[in-house]
């Protein structure tokens, strides 16, 4: 039975103007023509066109189901292989853009409750790129500290974030003192801006035990947007934030060294 290039464009779902692209391709050139020289399918090219529509699904160029309709049994499953690896890839890295889409809503919806200008006001130079929230909020998903963080931060009043920042910019500005006068990050100065910071963290967003200070000390060196948290661009000196993350683990080390010797000293 032979089929007009109509009725094959009707039921298999694709324009005419595709079979006709297919035909000059080479992919599939009908069997036969009618007496006034249009194309008619016949069973076959039904299947061939079948297959084609098939590997078109899964993103196949016409180039590569070309080759693959010309020797099926040496590429067929090799492609299709090589065609899973890329598709499972790919759903990850949309499972993964979808999780990032679901906290940047939650972190639009529990951010920071203060209007534009309010927000000039109270950060000044402090800049919260939701990129940078919306990656801490997938890296620490499972955290009840960042959980915590978003409830406490979302519940601060308009006064709350002054006395925040400005207890945070007299802390910036004591660490850029002793840093510029060349106190080392392991003495007595620097550990003790560090363990400011932490009861900081502690006092306005969640418990922040040594261990959890150092992971976040990390990321001020591994991505300038958490250091810019801390210290604005304008402020920063080269070397800045590995001094501090440098000054958290030696206080973190101080800590553990403190409670070894009250555990050995209750034995």
């Amino acid at each position: 039975m032979s089929y007009s290039v109509g009725q094959v464009s009707a039921f298999a779902g694709v324009t005419v103007r595709t079979l006709h692209h297919y035909d000059k391709a080479g992919l599939l050139s009908p069997g036969d023509r009618s007496q006034a020289g249009y194309r008619l399918y016949d069973d076959a090219d039904l299947v061939r066109l079948q297959q084609i529509l098939f590997y078109r699904e899964l993103g196949f160029s016409l180039d590569e189901i070309a080759a693959i309709l010309k020797d099926p049994q040496a590429n067929a499953v090799e492609q299709l292989r090589a065609r899973q690896r890329q598709l499972s890839e790919e759903i990850a890295r949309l499972q993964r853009l979808a999780e990032v889409a679901e906290r940047a809503i939650e972190v639009q919806q529990t951010g920071v409750p203060l209007t534009p200008r309010e927000r000039f006001e109270v950060f000044g130079e402090i800049t919260f790129d939701l990129s940078y929230a919306t990656e801490a909020e997938l890296k620490w998903a499972r955290s009840d500290g960042q959980r915590e963080a978003m409830t406490r931060a979302a519940a601060h009043t308009k006064d709350d974030w002054r006395r925040l920042m400005g207890e945070a910019a007299a802390w910036r500005a004591e660490l850029l003192a002793a840093f510029d006068e060349g106190e080392r990050h392991d003495g007595e100065r620097a550990m003790d801006l560090a363990e400011e910071h932490r009861l900081h963290v502690s006092r306005w967003f969640t418990s922040c035990p040594p261990d959890m200070h150092r992971r976040i000390a990390d990321d001020f060196v591994a991505d300038p947007r958490a250091f810019a948290l801390v210290v604005p661009p304008s402020q920063q000196r080269p070397g800045l934030a590995a001094y501090l993350c440098r000054a958290v683990h030696a206080n973190a080390a101080r800590h553990a060294a403190g409670r070894a010797d009250s555990e050995e000293g209750n034995r």
